[in-house]
């Protein structure tokens, strides 16, 4: 594949460098931190169903991060993907100023790019729009703080990590981990648009392969597939199936242990335009390869994974070229389209954020909203929510038909209307940041203005979603008539995508010719961003003559592997100690008379489990769990819980252990 971007001009106005053929053309570093929040009574982050709320730890979260740096010119690139259900500006936001404070001018709004997963299984609370923060009562503040020291960690050490290396490009396609779950809307599109993607998805997987030296260090595979493999019901926290792709690769394949906090292999699984790309194969939730929610993260997860692996070790193209970045702050309520972005070949233009009837119904085939609503067609209840609706002013609502309209996000500072938009060149690779969920179809489109206006092949251009900021979905003007969920959720009416389209031009057109755009004006922060109404710890107590650590119910004397160890321990909130870059458990096997630790709460066949079981006396428990894999080692075991208590007198908060009975494994 030939090379593209040698000898442009960089934003600065600096001539960029030729490709070169040095051995070690860039400077790159990886990094990993733990972004794990509350582990018990948070909102958790994606479906907005105000009754689920985290229970527990299934596997944790993190955030993965890469510095790219080049040497001829100086310009860099910090890209961090993490286990979130999104990426708030808010985040964004305080992420750049705690790296200025460490690192001064090096990382800025330019040249970092930062990126959710999408699970539906993490503690929210991260974001200062209030439609987002509602099911999880407000603003969480410890989440927040989880989330935003892990990113930087992360970034730090991939700052810290950089090496001479060089860094490899390598494609394939995965067509049984997504379906389309937005058909009907799909098929509004012209043929053309179509005929890209004969099977309903986009089945491309593209892998960035890092080495320092001759060594392998990371890669990231970009790839869309929804995170709701767990399902509307699930209280554990969980990276879903990306989150379980990494882990397989760094884990099981790598190596890596977490809490080593050594330097390994990183493996990260971000989204491109997923907006209508589900992992539920059977287009019903939990369903699809089986009926099981935890098996199917693990295989949908496994299957990315497989893949990705693959086309990294037949990663043959080098990159090369210049690293650069853009961005630009803008207001999507109030683009002028031009026509040669929209269908029909006429100015349009977008308006203030609307959040649509078919929204509140949710996506059928991942998690369903409201009862008695349905996507699509107008519900019955259409006419009456358009009467009793006073929110929506009308002109507001005739711009945004044939929305049903419901809230206006926008006026009411509960949605964003000015966005972060970015681009990202990392040799003849383009990144698109854009902070939504894109179909397919709205993704290609982008992509192709993108790509003409660089005069670059298509295939050298990503959507990457959920970046730098979250403003729901992102459908075409013919899927946007279907009013389908994703267009319902579709913020600034029918002409959104086409006002991408034209505003990621513009910023391809700066790039390329070394021009300065005006940045903008920064997203206002809402007066009620950090309103929370989610209770605190009050106190905890162990209960009447027990104590912090006991054991409850014990292990058995012997277990073979496949079976399931289940070990009952009194215990404190979770919250007193979110145990971020530590663990709520241990798997500890003797060996040579000492208690090595085995597996952690990071582990897939482990699972942390608390329960309150006296709501005025602050007792709990904690539930801990060993799934035996096959080709585990025999020996002696023992479960370890590792917990914090608070005194309902002093506030002050202690630390406290317990263990099971020894067991043998065979």
């Amino acid at each position: 594949m030939a090379a593209v971007g040698g000898g442009l001009a960089l934003g600065t106005g600096q001539a960029a460098a030729a490709d070169r053929p040095a051995p070690y053309p860039y400077l790159v570093g990886r990094g990993i931190a733990d972004i794990t929040g509350a582990a018990a009574e948070s909102g958790m982050m994606g479906y907005s169903v105000i009754g689920q709320q985290t229970s527990g730890i299934h596997q944790r979260l993190r955030a993965r991060a890469f510095v790219i740096a080049d040497p001829a010119s100086g310009k860099r690139i910090a890209w961090c993907n993490t286990d979130q259900g999104l990426l708030p500006f808010a985040v964004f936001h305080e992420v750049l100023a705690r790296l200025a404070g460490t690192h001064g001018t090096a990382y800025t709004e330019q040249n970092v790019s930062l990126s959710a997963t999408h699970t539906h299984s993490g503690p929210g609370g991260c974001t200062h729009d209030l439609a987002y923060n509602l099911s999880i009562g407000g603003f969480q503040q410890q989440n927040f703080d989880a989330v935003l020291s892990g990113i930087v960690e992360a970034i730090s050490a991939a700052h810290a990590d950089l090496k001479p290396g060089t860094i490899a490009l390598g494609r394939g396609e995965l067509t049984d981990a997504s379906v389309n779950r937005s058909r009907p809307a799909f098929e509004l599109n012209p043929q053309a648009d179509k005929d890209v993607y004969p099977l309903g998805i986009d089945p491309t997987m593209t892998v960035l392969r890092f080495r320092q030296g001759h060594t392998d260090v990371g890669a990231i595979s970009w790839f869309p597939t929804h995170g709701t493999s767990m399902t509307n019901t699930n209280t554990l926290i969980s990276g879903d199936n990306k989150g379980y792709a990494a882990y397989a690769w760094e884990h099981d394949t790598a190596g890596v242990r977490y809490l080593d906090d050594t330097p390994g292999f990183v493996a990260a699984f971000p989204q491109t335009n997923a907006g209508d790309m589900s992992p539920n194969l059977n287009l019903s939730p939990g369903s699809g390869p089986t009926e099981d929610e935890f098996e199917n993260t693990r295989i949908i997860g496994l299957r990315q994974c497989a893949t990705a692996q693959q086309i990294h070790a037949s990663a043959a193209t080098p990159i090369s070229g210049s690293v650069d970045s853009l961005l630009r702050y803008v207001d999507m309520s109030q683009v002028q389209v031009d026509g040669r972005y929209t269908p029909d070949g006429r100015t349009h233009h977008t308006s203030s954020g609307v959040i649509g009837l078919s929204t509140l119904a949710g996506s059928i085939e991942d998690g369903p909203g409201i009862p008695g609503l349905f996507e699509g067609t107008p519900s019955p209840l259409a006419p009456l929510i358009e009467q009793i609706n006073s929110v929506v002013p009308q002109w507001l609502a005739d711009e945004q038909a044939p929305k049903t309209s419901v809230v206006a996000g926008g006026l009411l500072q509960a949605t964003p209307d000015v966005l972060p938009l970015q681009l990202l060149k990392i040799g003849q690779l383009y990144l698109v940041g854009g902070p939504a969920e894109y179909t397919i179809i709205a993704g290609l489109r982008i992509r192709r203005a993108v790509a003409e206006e660089l005069g670059v092949p298509l295939e050298n251009v990503l959507m990457q979603g959920y970046t730098n900021g979250y403003s729901q979905y992102v459908t075409t003007p013919e899927e946007y008539e279907g009013q389908q969920y994703e267009g319902a959720s579709t913020l600034f009416g029918k002409y959104t995508t086409p006002a991408y389209q034209q505003e990621f031009a513009k910023l391809a057109s700066a790039l390329r010719d070394g021009v300065a755009l005006p940045v903008g004006e920064l997203p206002p922060d809402p007066a009620i961003g950090t309103l929370n109404v989610q209770p605190g710890v009050v106190m905890d107590s162990p209960g009447l003559l027990r104590s912090y650590g006991q054991v409850l119910s014990d292990a058995a004397a012997d277990y073979r592997t496949g079976r399931l160890v289940t070990v009952v321990f009194v215990t404190g909130h979770p919250k007193n100690n979110l145990r971020r870059r530590g663990t709520f458990l241990e798997v500890q096997q003797l060996k040579d008379g000492s208690w090595t630790r085995h597996l952690d709460d990071g582990d897939w066949q482990t699972k942390y489990h608390w329960q309150r079981t006296g709501s005025l006396t602050g007792e709990s428990t904690a539930t801990i769990t060993w799934d035996i894999a096959p080709g585990t080692p025999p020996g002696t075991y023992r479960i370890v819980h590792l917990g914090d208590a608070k005194n309902g007198l002093t506030g002050a908060i202690t630390a406290f252990t317990g263990a099971s009975r020894p067991f043998t494994v065979s």
